[in-house]
Parts: structure tokens; sequence; C-alpha cells
């Protein structure tokens, strides 16, 4: 008897965590779901969440690459503490892509995963590359082959068409690309809102269009908490601490809550914020009969000329009741929302999360500051502000891009144009062997009419095409290199 008594609440305890697991992996199923692990024949589970990733020279997986040329590259000796996809890589010596059937037009959520390449075995050729998502540059010149384990880009994209393609360029004759896992997946219906609040030092106005955008994230921010792994989150994101952020010395202290979180129709989703950013946060209190004049502040360091989503997530996790918590919203100094009243927002709920989103232009500063502090209407002996989460995403700029002033169309014509020399050379020499002869005999005519000559024997030479200029090009051989 004694025996059942101890085992039962482990058994409480298993099954506990068991709907836990089942509630995070179930309650998000995306009617499109692409998950490949690039320049292997097997299936790889990720150790973070646990996914398993279909291996691109697989049956299944082969159908989605079209390649010009590419190379498989494994480590003999990997790092068994980085996950397996970043133990093998797709190596690409001319333009190729992988094409993905959609069933859902509309919001698309991309991960591009990079392991460690050993550039010792591409002597003389460098690994420089650009990646295209239908129409947008998600990165222009990229090098990411002499990173010390692994580096994740986190997209998310429009798509207008019935299938998601994925490009990789290199830069130049003597360069390639390479990646070593992808990701394509549905997002959710409310992960981007079409609409925002512009701020800037004359006011704030709305802006509308938002989601047809491309979004490159930048940071992802639990502030007041541990690290979130995408094993905790619904769509498999990381959200880092806050500690490198947070502007020193500014009289906020960390709060933890161990109740439900509340998410409410029309409110923020666990797939917009998962449990583990809205049940903590930072705040400050006043436990004095004066409202308290210090401010939460983050600072960020942004690449300039392209304008920023800036999410912040709210939730009253703090206050004893309704009503008391009242604060101003400020970014880039400038006030974004006053005298915010979260329980007038989430219908008069505690611990209900909340988000606001807005926009602003990356300046020549390279720097984004967000803060939260005491309104005129705050209270004393009550929380008087209080910061949840924060995510900053780029916007592509006017060409499409999210990494520099060039557009994915001028970055195809360009590669078009090495190969198209090589083809250009051909029709020269072909054009100048059929016109010689004509040239020859009106010389020959001429020349009969003064002296006589016997002409040189002409050699025929057969000109060969030894370059396909076509993306699209069925992979033919991969090649196995060893990477030590």
């Amino acid at each position: 008897m004694a025996t059942q008594i101890t085992q039962t609440p482990n058994l409480l305890i298993i099954c506990i965590y068991i709907l836990y697991v089942s509630h995070i992996i179930t309650s998000f199923s995306p009617p499109d779901h692409y998950l490949i692990n690039c320049g292997s024949s097997s299936p790889t589970t990720q150790h973070s969440d646990h996914r398993s990733f279909t291996g691109d020279s697989s049956e299944k997986g082969s159908h989605f690459l079209s390649s010009g040329e590419s190379i498989l590259v494994s480590d003999s000796t990997p790092d068994h503490n980085l996950s397996p996809i970043y133990h093998t890589s797709r190596v690409f010596i001319r333009p190729s892509r992988y094409v993905f059937d959609v069933k859902k037009k509309g919001v698309f959520m991309i991960r591009l995963h990079f392991g460690v390449l050993n550039l010792n075995d591409f002597d003389g050729v460098s690994v420089k590359f650009h990646v295209l998502v239908n129409g947008f540059v998600l990165l222009y010149d990229f090098i990411a082959g002499n990173v010390e384990d692994f580096v994740v880009k986190d997209y998310v994209v429009w798509d207008d068409d019935d299938e998601v393609v994925v490009s990789f360029v290199p830069s130049k004759k003597k360069s390639v690309g390479y990646v070593s896992g992808i990701e394509v997946i549905s997002a959710p219906e409310d992960l981007i809102g079409d609409v925002g609040r512009f701020v800037s030092s004359y006011g704030v106005e709305e802006v509308k269009g938002l989601m047809k955008n491309g979004f490159e994230n930048v940071y992802r921010v639990n502030v007041g908490g541990y690290k979130v792994t995408p094993f905790n989150d619904s769509l498999w994101r990381t959200w880092v601490t806050d500690d490198e952020f947070m502007k020193v010395k500014d009289g906020s202290m960390k709060v933890h809550f161990g109740g439900r979180i509340k998410y409410r129709m029309g409110g923020a989703s666990r797939e917009v914020g998962p449990d583990n950013v809205y049940n903590t946060a930072r705040v400050i209190a006043s436990e004095s009969d004066s409202v308290s004049g210090s401010n939460i502040t983050l600072v960020f360091s942004v690449v300039g000329g392209y304008k920023y989503l800036i999410r912040m997530h709210f939730c009253d996790i703090a206050s004893i009741s309704i009503g008391m918590l009242y604060f101003n919203v400020y970014v880039n100094g400038n006030l974004a929302y006053e005298n915010l009243d979260l329980s007038l927002i989430t219908n008069y709920m505690l611990a209900s999360p909340f988000y606001a989103d807005f926009v602003v232009d990356g300046d020549n500063s390279g720097v984004i500051t967000l803060s939260v502090g005491p309104s005129n209407m705050s209270i004393p002996h009550a929380v008087d502000a209080i910061l949840n989460g924060v995510e900053i995403m780029k916007i592509n700029n006017s060409f499409g891009s999210l990494d520099g002033p060039v557009s994915a169309k001028s970055i195809m014509n360009c590669r078009s144009g090495i190969d198209i020399s090589v083809w250009a050379s051909v029709v020269a020499a072909m054009i100048l062997f059929l016109v010689a002869p004509v040239v020859v005999q009106k010389r020959r005519n001429a020349v009969e009419r003064t002296v006589a000559w016997s002409p040189l024997p002409v050699k025929e030479v057969n000109l060969k095409h030894d370059h396909q200029v076509n993306d699209e090009v069925n992979l033919k051989q991969d090649h196995q290199i060893n990477v030590t």
C-alpha cells in the first residue's frame, strides 16, 4: 500500500507533463509544414524540439530540390552537442532552389539553418551567396561558413502564389552557397497584423498594409524571464533573456506568475506569445505614498535605413486588482501610448495578454530604445508599469529586400549575365565563323582581279557549350565529401 502511495504522485506528475507537452505540440497545426535536412538522405530529429526533418536526398525530399549543380557535405567528426541537422549541408555551385507547394496562401514562417562549413575543402572558392524567397531578398552576399557552431535566420514572408520558392544564388562565378536546414511553415492568421502605429517625433499615426511585407526577426526577448526554447513555444521560436538590453539602474524588478494565463478571443493567442513569456515580467512599483519616477528601458542595436516592426507584449500578472495599472509607452523617446489601461483592453481580467505593434524608422543612430513608465494616472502603492516581452522585426525596403538596396530581379539578372557571358562568347564566335567566309570570298575576288594567289586551308572548329543556364535543371549527380 505504501508503494502505491509513493508512486501515485509520480504518475500524476508524468500525466500532467504528457498533457502539457501534448498541448504544446497539438495547439498549432499548420496546413503547410515542411522541414528539410539539407545534404542528407535520411530523416533527422532536431534536438531542441524533437521535430523530424526530411533529408533532401531521400526519395521524398529530393522532389523539392531543383539544382544546377550541388555537393553534399557531411562532417566526419560531428559535434554531438549540436543538433544533427547541422552535421550535413548542401553546397550550391550554381543557382538552385527548393520549391514547396502550399495548400493555403498567406503568411509563412521561413527558417534557414547554417552549420559549420570547412572552407579548406573549397580551395580558391569563397562561400558568399544570396537567398531569395518569392521575390523577397532575405540575404545578400551572406557569409556564414566560418561560424563556430551554427546560425539560424528567422523570417516571415507573404506568399500570393501556390508555392514557396527558396533560391540560393552564389554571388559570383568563384563562390558557392550552402544551407543545412530549411523550415517553411504556414503562420497563424494573427501572427502578423495588418495595422500598426507609426511612431515618430511628429506623433503617432495609423499605418496599414503591414501583412504583405517581408520581415526578419532581429530580437525576440522574454522580459524579466528565462530563455524560452523551441520546445516550449508552439511556433518553435527562441526567446532570449533581457539582460544585455536593459538600461542599468532603472529601478525595475522581476515578477513571476504561477497561475493560468487567460487567453481571450480577439486578444493575443498562445501562438503570438507563449505562456512562458506572459507569466514573467519586469515591473515598476511604488511602495510609498508617491508614484515612482523610474522607467523600464531597453536598448537595441539595429541597421539604419529600414523600418522596424516593434511588438511589445503586456500581461498584468502583478496587480492585486483590476483598474490599478496605468502607464505610458515610449518608442525612441516618443510617446507611443499614453495612460495604457490593460484592464480596459482585456475586458477587466488580470493575467490576460495583450500586444501592441509599433512601426519606426531605423535612423542613423543605429539604436531603438523602448520604455514603459508611470503616467499621470498612476496611483501610489501599486504597479506603475509592466513589460513582458519584446520583438523587433526588420521590414523589407522599397526593393523588397531585407539585406541591402538590391532587388531579387536584379540579382537574378546579374547572375544570368555572368552565365550569359559564356553564351555571348559562343554566339560571337559562331557569327564570326559564319561571316568570315563571306569576307574572305570578297577579299579573294578583289585580289584575283589584281594578282593570283592560293588561299591557305581553313580548319573547321566545332564550338561546344559546356554550361547550362537554367536554375531549374534537375539534379543528376550528388557528390559526397567528408569534412574533417
